[in-house]
């Protein structure tokens, strides 16, 4: 349940898309942006970064600076942990996004804050009030030490829900309290704002109860980073190794155990080399959200993974110009059940996809996977849809 991983510094080529709000910052710190083409065939425009830390990019993200991250490579399996500490990145940064957002869309609806309106309509706090973080920043730390108070007050019954819970382990409880403090450090400053407003005032329990709800709700939600970064892994190292067998069977004519020659450590490294020589990658993109002013999108993760897939070639050529737009869907299960071959190696894959959609459910996060294979090229696409 870590959000950023153990390392300071992950290496991957990440092509950074950026929002508009992203565009207008580093325009206006003179940064040049460069224009990508996109897996998906979309030219857009953002900043390649490699190296980079998980902070940057999740600060990055509360910022809504980020709108899609793609990286593309041949061979993933060396920088497995990478990956999964990206993936799992970029799932807290949206959760901790989307709890900031539906936190003051609670706020704003409690007794005390709707009394406050009334009384101040020229001083709202509604769902369209927005202040600049440079005004509300001075504001704030005039009240720093009813911060720090407030927040003690929201947190010590959850600690103790924590700790007396027999369900958990101790590591976990470790892991909770650590998780239930984050969650307030990230939250934006309007919520402090309308929380020390109102704090030690008669309704202010309302308030503090309703934090500790949603809190509770978006810890369960949590957890779904670390099978979301799993099952990611899974399929990425299935559609690695399917490369791997196709450019085997073509260097090493008649071959037909491509399992015994893609498992050996020697021939792997060079089927990997032949892989980048012909530029056949497999590639991995995080898009996140629909912006800040699409409503209901805004804690969607659309998860999607490209590899270019022959076996569907013979059926492309035989469709009319006409139909070129059609698409082939079906759920991921039914893809690997009709058209992965028995691969033993996805077992493991469906487990990890079994746990994610259990967890989904529990947490009330929807999630929805589609495979697609467009008729208009030969990639087979992966899409993994959660809303939080």
């Amino acid at each position: 349940m870590n959000d950023n991983g153990k390392k300071f510094q992950l290496n991957l080529p990440l092509k950074v898309i950026l929002s508009d709000g992203g565009t207008s910052h580093f325009l206006g710190h003179n940064v040049n942006l460069t224009r990508f083409h996109m897996a998906d065939g979309k030219d857009e425009k953002g900043i390649s970064i490699n190296p980079f830390s998980p902070k940057s990019i999740q600060d990055m993200i509360m910022l809504d600076y980020i709108s899609k991250i793609e990286v593309s490579m041949s061979e993933f399996s060396a920088v497995r942990q990478d990956v999964m500490d990206l993936s799992k990145t970029i799932v807290f940064s949206l959760i901790y996004k989307q709890f900031d957002r539906m936190l003051y869309s609670t706020l704003v609806k409690c007794d005390v804050v709707v009394k406050f309106n009334r009384a101040n309509p020229r001083n709202l706090m509604d769902e369209s009030t927005k202040i600049p973080d440079a005004k509300l920043r001075p504001m704030l730390e005039k009240k720093k030490t009813v911060m720090t108070l407030a927040k003690k007050t929201i947190l010590e019954p959850v600690w103790n829900a924590i700790m007396t819970n027999k369900s958990y382990s101790p590591e976990e409880k470790n892991v909770y309290i650590l998780m239930s403090e984050k969650f307030l450090n990230r939250m934006g400053l309007m919520n402090w704002y309308v929380i020390t407003q109102f704090y030690q005032k008669d309704g202010f329990e309302q308030i503090n109860l309703n934090i500790r709800h949603l809190l509770q709700e978006y810890m369960e939600k949590s957890s779904i980073a670390d099978h979301i970064s799993l099952l990611l892994m899974e399929l990425v190292t299935n559609n690695e190794n399917a490369n791997l067998r196709k450019v085997a069977k073509t260097l090493y004519d008649g071959l037909e155990d491509t399992d015994s020659v893609v498992l050996n450590p020697e021939i792997r490294e060079k089927l990997f080399a032949e892989l980048k020589r012909r530029h056949e990658l497999v590639t991995i993109s995080w898009q996140l959200g629909g912006g800040s002013t699409a409503i209901g999108k805004q804690g969607r993760l659309h998860i999607m993974l490209f590899n270019k897939d022959d076996q569907y070639q013979m059926m492309k050529d035989t469709v009319s110009d006409k139909m070129t737009s059609d698409t082939r869907k079906k759920s991921i299960v039914d893809f690997y059940r009709d058209d992965a071959g028995g691969d033993a190696g996805m077992d493991l894959g469906m487990m990890y996809f079994s746990y994610l959609d259990e967890s989904c459910k529990k947490a009330n996060v929807k999630f929805e996977s589609i495979v697609n294979q467009p008729m208009s090229n030969d990639l087979t696409v992966i899409n993994l849809i959660f809303n939080f």
